[in-house]
Order: structure tokens, then C-alpha cells, then sequence
């Protein structure tokens, strides 16, 4: 068993720039080009290896919560929200992203870049699109078990 405070402090010192969409990139939402899978303490964490490409895709999830906050029903921004709600902001946010951009595949960095190409600003993405995909989003049910 491994200590969960030793573990936060190897992530931090291990993963500098952690990946913002590292849960829908390990769940297998979307991929990332720039993503870079490690091995920590029998776990899986996602860095990402480009800064700027950090900073746009923090950019990107923070849209996504202001946009989804009513579809949602989220907290302020500082309070703490559940993992399935982080999950249909991920995995709904990027599947909306590729739907509005016509995107070939779910790649983030290819998607971000694509949509700073197609409008001014993140902003302007047809964000009603996006949150409708935000707001459907459901996790995969597990098969049951047994025969």
C-alpha cells in the first residue's frame, strides 16, 4: 500500500506540468499528441510536454466550466466538484469540441490548434454545441458480472 501523502509529493516532484485532461485521456475519451504517460507508485499519470499547449488547454477546461456551471449545477469555481461531473466536463467537453469543429480524431492539442485557426478566440467557439455534449456525456456502464 503505498502512502497517499508520499505519492502526492513523487507526483509533484515527478510531474511538474501535469496533463489538465489526464482523465479523459487515461479513461480513453480523447488523446493527446503532446501527452506523456509515466508509471508513479502502481498508478498512471499524464505530463504534458509543451507548456503553452498547458496553458491553452487550462484555458479551454476553465471555459468548459464557466460554459456548463448552470447546465451542471456546478459549485464556485474554488469548491471541490465530483469526479463524475470532472468527468462530463472532460470527456463532454472535448467530444463537443470535435463534434463543433468537424475534428478527424479526438486529439487535444490538434483540436485546440484547430479551433485557434478557425475562430479569434476560444471564446467564440459555438460553445451551445459543446455544452450539449457536456451535459449528455455518460459514463460506460460495466458489463455485469458472471454468467
Amino acid at each position: 500500500m503505498v502512502d497517499e501523502a508520499a505519492f502526492h509529493a513523487s507526483r509533484e516532484r515527478l510531474n511538474p506540468n501535469p496533463c489538465v485532461f489526464a482523465k479523459a485521456i487515461l479513461a480513453g475519451c480523447a488523446s493527446c499528441s503532446l501527452a506523456r504517460r509515466q508509471a508513479l507508485a502502481e498508478r498512471e499519470v499524464v505530463a504534458c510536454t509543451l507548456a503553452v499547449a498547458h496553458i491553452n488547454c487550462s484555458t479551454l477546461k476553465d471555459l468548459f466550466y464557466e460554459r456548463a456551471t448552470f447546465a451542471l449545477r456546478l459549485p464556485r469555481p474554488a469548491a471541490e466538484i465530483p469526479h463524475i461531473k470532472a468527468m462530463k466536463l472532460s470527456c463532454g467537453g472535448l467530444q463537443g469540441l470535435q463534434a463543433a469543429l468537424a475534428a478527424p480524431d479526438a486529439d487535444v492539442h490538434a483540436m485546440v490548434q484547430l479551433a485557434h485557426s478557425r475562430f479569434e478566440s476560444l471564446l467564440d467557439l459555438p460553445w451551445q454545441t459543446v455544452v450539449e455534449h457536456i451535459a449528455a456525456w455518460q459514463i460506460r456502464r460495466r458489463a455485469p458480472a458472471g454468467p
